[in-house]
């Protein structure tokens, strides 16, 4: 009887992981395809530059297919994943001469939520779509102006959904460490968006 096997859509990450350390490239190829958005969003949000974080998500996964043989399941794969693509940003902030933010960040609300209120809600009049376009500069802005662990734990819990347990592993950092960071950077958030 032939052996039975498993596709890669069916199969977890730290399998495909699993297969991609001894070298199976269509393994790689769906790890990339499953999580290739969630880590160009994460390094955009934080480097604000969109070409940058492309090459950023292209390093992390460069470093999964590079250190695949080594990876020791002490947490889930996605965190092992976000501590990568974080490591990569902070190098990227420090290497910076200066800070060159381009373009807008749509932080507040995503391109998919916006259109799937459209297509929900009635059609915004153009003085709310200049408003809601303010308002989400002014996030992006405020989000800008936090320290970067600040930013990056804000970004991992409101945007990624991550657990202050998975935070932790990230940043390399505790719970209550995580904890003071979100406090602090809700407040500086808030605080800047009372101008507004």
């Amino acid at each position: 009887m032939p052996q039975r096997t498993t596709m890669p859509d069916q199969m977890t990450s730290e399998a495909l992981l699993h297969k991609v350390a001894q070298g199976d490239g269509s393994a790689f190829k769906a790890l990339v395809e499953r999580h290739q958005n969630k880590i160009l969003n994460l390094a955009h949000r934080t480097l604000g530059d969109r070409q940058r974080a492309e090459d950023i998500a292209q390093e992390t996964f460069l470093k999964v297919w590079q250190a695949a043989s080594t990876y020791q399941q002490k947490s889930k794969y996605t965190t092992w994943l976000y501590r990568i693509t974080v490591n990569l940003c902070l190098n990227e902030i420090k290497s910076r001469q200066r800070w060159s933010w381009l373009g807008y960040l749509h932080l507040s609300r995503t391109s998919d939520q916006i259109e799937a209120e459209r297509q929900i809600d009635r059609s915004p009049t153009a003085e709310e779509l200049v408003i809601a376009e303010e308002l989400s500069h002014q996030i992006a802005k405020a989000l800008q102006s936090l320290p970067e662990n600040q930013r990056i734990a804000l970004i991992l819990r409101r945007y990624d959904g991550l657990s202050y347990q998975e935070i932790s592993s990230v940043l390399g950092c505790s719970v209550p460490a995580v904890e003071a960071l979100l406090v602090r950077a809700k407040r500086a958030v808030q605080t800047s968006l009372r101008k507004f």
